[in-house]
């Protein structure tokens, strides 16, 4: 059998962030997640010509940093905690559209969007297969999809486990090809406790 915990999504069961537990996992979302919401909008090259579509985007982080830089973004996220966190501290001159919604099935029109980017979700992400088949309808031709998950070693537990091994970088980066990305790259970036994954493709 094989084993669960080296698939892409290991952390598929994971309840989801609701109640007292989901506001106060939102309000350390918003301290922990700078560096990866800068790592994203870096490696997308973030311009005014830009829809970014942020798959989980919990309390808007990287929504937000993407929206100061001149793109019009759509944060997605399947917890109504997280995405009223993120309209209480969002400018209301902001150009982003916070909506409830899945990777599986995100509410976005087909080729809308130039990049489509997920930070440490995807390991949540109840059905990858169909998710980044979704993230590919919803891309115009050229469309950047983007993944970024922390580095997790072989046989992690708890909290150090939400993340991503070699292997399971290597997976994602297969079936983004598989799904008809091109240009497929899985890349380390930093050291230490910050260390991560990045994998990208274009839409072809």
């Amino acid at each position: 059998m094989k084993d669960p915990s080296a698939a892409i999504n290991h952390h598929a069961d994971h309840p989801g962030f609701s109640g007292v537990t989901g506001v106060l996992c939102g309000l350390a979302f918003l301290l922990v997640g700078r560096k990866k919401a800068r790592l994203a909008a870096d490696t997308a090259q973030v311009s005014s010509q830009d829809h970014i579509v942020d798959v989980g985007c919990g309390p808007g982080t990287a929504a937000r940093v993407a929206a100061r830089r001149g793109a019009r973004v759509t944060g997605v996220d399947p917890a109504s905690t997280m995405l009223r966190i993120a309209r209480l501290i969002t400018p209301r001159r902001a150009p982003i559209t916070w909506s409830e919604g899945t990777a599986e099935s995100l509410p976005v029109t087909d080729g809308s969007a130039t990049v489509v980017w997920a930070l440490a979700t995807v390991h949540h992400w109840q059905d990858v297969d169909k998710a980044v088949a979704e993230a590919r309808r919803v891309l115009a031709p050229g469309g950047r999809l983007i993944a970024i998950e922390r580095q997790s070693p072989d046989g992690a537990t708890g909290l150090a486990s939400h993340g991503w091994t070699r292997q399971q970088a290597e997976s994602f980066g297969a079936l983004c090809r598989d799904t008809g990305f091109g240009d497929v790259s899985v890349a380390e970036h930093g050291g230490g406790k910050q260390a991560a994954w990045v994998v990208s493709g274009t839409r072809r």
